[in-house]
């Protein structure tokens, strides 16, 4: 068949009213939508939201209306090493203010990168991926790194939310329509011989116009401040006048060079044991690229739980979207039955799924927890950022079968590491083109 006739529309009615059950099927999904229809009960039920390694964190945080889960991620994992250490309830470090910086280097990164690609032709596929959205929310763990290395971090009540940093839509429609102004400029004044120290000159006062910009819309980031604090024995600490790195060393002293991204993407260009990065990938120019040791997926699993047993949280990145119920908070491969109840069979595997463009890595979360039986997971506990409101009071549970299928990526401590991992880990890494399903960010609402 080349084209759709009026025969075969016949036949696909005729061939779709054969079977009664079709109609039933239809007019289900028709008056309540596919997902509740589909929903496995089951599967909600074999779930549960019990552990036998359970890290005891505080209460969820929430992200609202920004695709900032990567750094609420990062931060938890500081927040819950302050809370324990210093028993101190309830604390959140601002999501704002590392939010400020990322939009700021972001803005610069995308600058320099259309300095570097001048003579590209504007159609240039490289040209157009840079355009797509060059400041948008989200981000990855050795970009939070960058961050935290330059800009250090205050406590949430230093730089509390704003409007627009919970609801980011309008400001990163603003920032965006700037940046694309400033690329005109520089490209065409790259036409009529401007060089290279003109042009950066240019592009100081346009990162200025981006600051000024930020501040409007987040505050101006404190350069000292006031810790102020009653721990859980109700006792009242006060530590006067320190800067935000002073704030990091002091009181969170987090070796953050010390852990490494692990990933699998089972895909045939990326073999394991080999260290990939991703082409124009990053916030900050002179910090550290992004940087993946690939693994079978058992080998990551493996890693998870050792530092999830050492009573270390561990940050990851999944594709949240896939089989996940936000009101009952469990991902699981069989929560909803798409194949049954529409008689089709859905067959990619992993790899597949990450090269014809139906999975990527869309959101950061954090292990807190799993339930092992023998030495085998079998499900995961997962500290989201979505609020209380969604899951068992934000947290989610997490299947082991859901793990194999949708989880592409985790942090880890160099320390859990064999010899041969470690030597791996450290080999020269080979550049992915920028459209790579690796070269996903974290970035879901």
């Amino acid at each position: 068949m080349k084209e759709i006739t009026e025969r075969h529309i016949a036949n696909f009615s005729s061939n779709f009213l054969k079977n009664p059950r079709n109609i039933i099927i239809s007019n289900a999904v028709i008056n309540n939508g596919l997902q509740k229809v589909a929903l496995n009960n089951q599967a909600k039920i074999s779930q549960p939201h019990t552990f036998s390694i359970d890290i005891k964190t505080e209460k969820v945080t929430s992200q609202k209306k920004s695709g900032r889960c990567w750094l609420f991620a990062g931060l938890n994992l500081f927040r819950h090493h302050i809370s324990k250490k210093y028993k101190i309830k309830d604390f959140e470090l601002s999501q704002n203010y590392p939010m400020f910086w990322d939009k700021l280097e972001k803005s610069n990164y995308f600058l320099e990168n259309i300095l570097e690609t001048l003579d590209l032709d504007i159609y240039d596929r490289t040209i157009m991926w840079l355009l797509t959205d060059p400041v948008q929310d989200g981000g990855q763990w050795d970009m939070f790194v960058n961050l935290i290395h330059k800009y250090g971090v205050v406590p949430k009540y230093i730089m509390p939310e704003t409007f627009h940093s919970s609801n980011t839509y309008l400001m990163d429609k603003l920032i965006t329509l700037k940046l694309r102004e400033f690329a005109v400029q520089l490209r065409e004044n790259y036409r009529t011989q401007s060089d290279i120290q003109q042009l950066r000159k240019l592009k100081e006062q346009m990162i200025f116009e981006i600051y000024s910009m930020l501040v409007y819309f987040l505050g101006q980031p404190p350069t000292k401040f006031d810790f102020e604090y009653r721990d859980k024995d109700d006792v009242y600490h006060l530590d006067q006048n320190i800067s935000p790195h002073e704030f990091f060393s002091k009181y969170i002293d987090f070796n953050l060079d010390n852990y490494l991204s692990i990933i699998n993407a089972p895909t045939e260009d990326k073999p394991f044991f080999h260290t990939y990065t991703v082409k124009y990938l990053g916030n900050v120019i002179e910090g550290k690229p992004v940087h993946y040791l690939n693994l079978d997926n058992e080998k990551m699993k493996e890693l998870t739980l050792k530092q999830l047993q050492q009573e270390q949280l561990v940050w990851f990145g999944c594709d949240v979207g896939q089989m996940m119920d936000r009101d009952s908070g469990v991902m699981d491969v069989d929560l909803y039955l798409y194949s049954q109840a529409l008689g089709l069979d859905f067959k990619l595997d992993k790899a597949q799924r990450l090269l014809y463009g139906e999975s990527k890595l869309t959101h950061a979360m954090v292990f807190t927890g799993v339930n092992v039986v023998g030495d085998k997971p079998t499900r995961w506990k997962v500290e989201n950022s979505w609020g209380e409101k969604s899951g068992n009071e934000g947290f989610y549970v997490m299947s082991d079968q859901w793990f194999d299928q949708y989880n592409y990526q985790v942090v880890i401590d160099r320390n859990l590491l064999s010899p041969e991992l470690a030597e791996a880990a450290d080999q020269p890494a080979k550049i992915l083109p920028p459209w790579d399903p690796m070269g996903s960010l974290a970035v879901t609402l």
